[in-house]
Formats: structure tokens, sequence, C-alpha cells
């Protein structure tokens, strides 16, 4: 414990620069104005900040993607308490109490509790991050191509279950995913794989420009078609929470940040689907339940707590697994292998200093929120009324630029543009795209892992399921998959009913 402590000590002064302390602020300003700017998302705030950071040291690199990161979870309730429209899809169940706390005329309570929520949520996170980071550690040296294989199916799996609306869907999305993820040379013998002779297609997509095109330009296709008019913002007081407000509930802050980490740790799922069951947790143990959805302190406060405390949640399996815990996550293990970071089961081993590093990174994001929350919210409000007539074009100059200098290729460019023209299809057609990037980043795992099992099995099966952790993932796949079969529904609730 003390050891940990002292290297996290050590990262904290390795922070305190001039320069690092003004990446900081500033990348945590940039992340909660894209928050705050609804229909922009804090996966395509960290893929553009990360084709803007390619230059820097990784450990500065790194600080504005978390920073950003951060920033944009908690700047999502910014327009979800002021306009009911949230910012980020993390911030949906912010809208149920926190406009309706505006519209009482109590804006400024309101924002003042999500800042104290998203702050007090960050800190638990992060503790769990220090501290559960190296336990997941040593379990992850015991995962073999077995478990990897379906660790990675599982990603996929509950990514497209739990992304709302058609669960077959976002199955198809995953699939879609995986197939892209194809591409190119394989992983172990490098065969070209439908790249149809083309040079550039024999490296596969890169992943940062097929993320920056999902997330990015498609959001820019999506504010051409919709032309959002500037927003009316309803007039708030003072920001500064009260303290009673604060105590009196400290379980739900507790609660709420316990399920939005751990609910960050399982692969794929997300800050939204952490705000959504923080909530609901909250409600069942409230004694004031008629109030929820009617501005209740305590719903908003949970639901900030739970999808900020899934921010760090989601780092601790790219940490050890080399496994995102959200999209945004998932750009992050990314930008930290393009900078040299080895994210994986050999981390505590190889460089557990780093571990500590991301702890004081979030920490630094926390203070970053804290200021802009209590300090600078009806300045930053005014964002809200820039129209979209001056933001796209910015957003579109930036997608290109960005994915241009990541390497400098053109047909990174190209496949920002392709991948913007795919994101906003399946938007239209309401397919989630957050299981189709979890397809693409986990897709190379899932392959090398099956193969490598088929060899050392010499082309047996049955270790896939008959070893423990590798029967426990199966199983897990096999009941999430169950459950969203209507007749298996059916007949669960048949059985309830008798």
């Amino acid at each position: 414990m003390f050891d940990g402590l002292i290297a996290f000590g050590h990262s904290i002064a390795s922070f305190m620069t001039p320069e690092s302390i003004f990446f900081a602020l500033a990348s945590c300003l940039v992340g909660v104005i894209i928050g705050a700017l609804p229909g922009l998302t804090a996966t395509m705030g960290v893929a553009l900040m990360t084709t803007l950071t390619i230059k820097l040291p990784s450990n500065q690199a790194l600080l504005i993607l978390i920073c950003t990161y951060v920033g944009a979870i908690y700047g999502g309730s910014r327009s979800a308490i002021l306009l009911n429209i949230p910012g980020t899809p993390a911030s949906a169940a912010s809208c149920l109490d926190g406009y309706a706390l505006a519209r009482q005329g109590h804006a400024g309570r309101a924002m003042g509790i999500a800042t104290t929520g998203s702050v007090l949520g960050t800190l638990i996170g992060m503790f769990f991050l220090a501290w559960f980071t190296p336990l997941l550690g040593d379990l992850a040296l015991k995962f073999g191509a077995y478990e990897f294989f379906w660790l990675a199916v599982f990603g996929v799996i509950i990514s497209a279950t739990l992304s709302g609306g058609d669960p077959l869907k976002g199955w198809i999305s995953g699939i879609a995913g995986l197939f892209i993820a194809t591409i190119g040379q394989d992983g172990i013998h490098a065969y070209e794989r439908f790249a149809f002779d083309n040079r550039d297609l024999a490296g596969g997509f890169a992943l940062v420009p097929a993320l920056v095109g999902a997330f990015g330009f498609a959001e820019v296709l999506i504010a051409m078609k919709e032309r959002r008019p500037v927003p009316q913002i309803n007039p708030f007081d003072t920001v500064i929470p009260k303290i009673v407000d604060v105590l009196k509930y400290w379980r739900t802050v507790l609660r709420s940040g316990v399920i939005g980490t751990f609910i960050g740790i399982v692969p794929g799922v997300g800050e939204d689907v952490a705000a959504w069951s923080s909530y609901a947790a909250a409600k069942r143990a409230s004694e004031e339940k008629e109030k929820f959805g009617k501005g209740s302190i305590e719903g908003l406060m949970a639901a900030e707590t739970g999808d900020n405390a899934c921010v760090p949640g989601a780092i601790i399996p790219v940490l050890t697994l080399q496994v995102p815990g959200s999209a945004p996550a998932a750009v992050l293990m990314a930008a930290m292998l393009i900078h040299g970071v080895k994210p994986g089961p050999m981390i505590m081993i190889e460089s557990p200093q780093f571990v500590y590093d991301v702890v004081a990174m979030m920490l630094f994001a926390t203070i970053g929120i804290f200021i802009y929350g209590l300090v600078l919210t009806k300045l930053l409000v005014k964002v809200l009324r820039v129209p979209t007539t001056i933001i796209v074009p910015m957003l579109f100059v930036l997608c290109v630029v960005g994915t241009y200098a990541l390497s400098s290729r053109l047909f990174d460019v190209w496949t920002m543009l392709l991948f913007g023209l795919l994101g906003y299809v399946l938007r239209l057609y309401q397919f989630p795209v957050a299981p189709l990037v979890l397809g693409i980043v986990l897709g190379d795992l899932m392959e090398k892992s099956l193969r490598r099992g088929l060899v050392l099995s010499d082309g047996d099966l049955l270790p896939f399921i008959s070893r423990p952790i590798a029967g426990v993932l199966f199983a897990a796949i096999v009941i999430t998959v169950l459950m969203r079969v209507p007749a298996v529904r059916r007949l669960l609730k048949m059985d309830r009913t008798t």
C-alpha cells in the first residue's frame, strides 16, 4: 500500500510543471465544451485530440486525452440541465431531474450538484483504479489464448446488448466491426485478406482515422442534416452546492460510485449504462421515490456520480487486459499504443509506475472540472449559443487535418471519410456505432487468440470451454444472448407469474 502511495506521489510530482498544468486545464476545458455541445461526444473529442497530440511526449499526450475524456463526460450535464438535451449519451439520465430542477428555478443548484457528483464519482473511480488494477493485473496473468478469445467475444456481445434499442442491430454492428478488423494482413502469417492488390488496404484500416470518422465526421453530417436552432437557456443562480445536499446523500454517492466503476470495468458497456444503472439503484433505495423525474437532487447526484466513476473504471481493463471498457477508452487505448505504451497483463511488471501516472492524470482532470464547474459555469454555458454553422466547419477541418497529421497519408483521410459515411448511415437506420468500434478494436485480439488456442490444442475445441475462466466467460456469453431472445424472456416471465 505504501509503495503505491509513494509511486502516486512521484506521479503527481512529475506533472507539477507549468507546461503539464496548462495542458491539463486547457484540455479539460476543451472536453467540457465538447461535452456541453449537443451531438458532440467524448469519443469524438478524444479521437480528435489524439490526432492533434501525436508529436507530444507520451505522458503529456495521454494527460491531454484523459482530461478531455473526463471533461467531456462531465460537460454533457450542462446542456442536459439547461436544455433537456444530453450533451453526451452519458448525460441522458441527468435530463430527468436536472431539467426539472431548472424549470423550477434551481438550475444553478442542479449544476452545482452535478459538479459535486462528477468530482466525487471520479475520485471514487480513481481509488478503484489504483487499488483494483494490480489485482486484476494478477488475474490477467492467468489468461491464455482461450480466455482472451472469449473476453473479446464478450466485449462485443455485451456492448451490442446494452447499447439500447434492438440487440440484433447491435450484434450486426459488432459483427460488421469484426469483419472490418480482418481487412489487411493477418496478425500471425501476414497473409493479405480483402486487399484487392491495393498497397494501402494491405495494411488494413488505421484505428484512429476510423474512429474520427465514425464519431467525428458522422456527427458533422448529422448536424448538417438536422440544422439545430440556437437554444434558449434557462437563467440560473449560484452554482455553489449546499453542503447539506452532499452529506444527506452520501450513501447514494458511494453506491453510485461503486456501480459506475464496476460497470466501467465490463468491456464495451460505457458511461450511459453506468448512469442509468446508478439512477435506477438510487431510486430503488430512496425514501423519496416520488421525487425522481420531478427534480430529485438524489437522482441527479446518482446519475452524475455513476457516469463519471465509469471513466476510471473503463480504463482498468485497458491497462490490465488491453480491452476497452467504453468507446472513448478504446480511442485512449489506441493512443497508448501509438505513443509506445503497451497495456496488458504485463503492465504491473514492465511499467507499474504508468498505472499511477494515469491515476495522477485523473486527479488533474478532477481538479479541472471542479474549477470550471464552480467558477466558470456562467461563461461556459455561452458556448451553447454558438450556432452549428460555425461549429460544423471547424469540426470538419479538424477531422481532415488531424487525420492527415497522424502519418501524412491521404489514405487515412479517405478512411476517415468512409467511416464517417458508415457511421452516418448506421445512425440513420438506428444501428449503434459503439459495437462497430468495439468489433474493430477487439477483432485482432479475437482472431489471434482463436488461432493460437487452436494451435496449442492441436485443433481441439474442448479447452475453450473446459478451462475455468474460459468456461465462466463462455457461460456469461450464452446467458447474455439467451436473455435477449424473446422466446426465452417470455418463458422466464411465465415462470415468475406461476
